[in-house]
């Protein structure tokens, strides 16, 4: 028996997990097949960067990562972050407040929590995590990333 309950879940549930980036489509730089991308990335990279999951808060060894360098996106190497934008947010991801130039791009990304920014690596359109309107001077914005999409390299 259909409910108004089970209708709602289900509507909230196709909305929270909404459309994945085909990179082929998306028309990115560089493409990988599902099996490609499964050989490349651990399972918990591909769980973030290719099915848009989220890790658990502090979790990622990169929240507490303080030394100058570069994060960049686990999937293309991609330079996204200089460590000099790092702060720490308090909420249990790695937190900038400015992604380096040309490096992500966003797409508006409805859930069961309304309307939230999403954050892709530009040139391989792996999920990186959400940007937020509360973060620190002088953006004002707060790019929470899952640590498992990034790698650090050190200055």
């Amino acid at each position: 028996m259909t409910t108004r309950r089970i209708f709602l879940l289900s509507g909230a549930s196709a909305l929270a997990l909404g459309p994945r980036l085909s990179a082929a489509a998306e028309g990115f730089e560089v493409t990988r097949t599902e099996a490609e991308w499964r050989r490349v990335l651990t399972p918990a990279q591909y769980r973030v960067l290719r099915e848009e999951a989220t890790e658990r808060a502090f979790t990622s060894p990169l929240n507490d990562e303080h030394r100058n360098g570069t994060f960049h996106c686990a999937g293309c190497d991609l330079p996204l972050y200089s460590s000099r934008t790092k702060y720490d947010s308090g909420t249990g991801w790695p937190s900038f407040w400015e992604p380096l130039p040309n490096a992500v791009a966003t797409k508006p990304d409805w859930g069961i929590f309304g309307k939230r920014t999403e954050v892709h690596c530009r040139r391989c359109g792996g999920h990186l995590g959400h940007v937020f309107d509360d973060g620190p001077a002088p953006t004002g914005k707060r790019y929470c990333m899952n640590g498992v999409a990034l790698v650090f390299r050190p200055a």
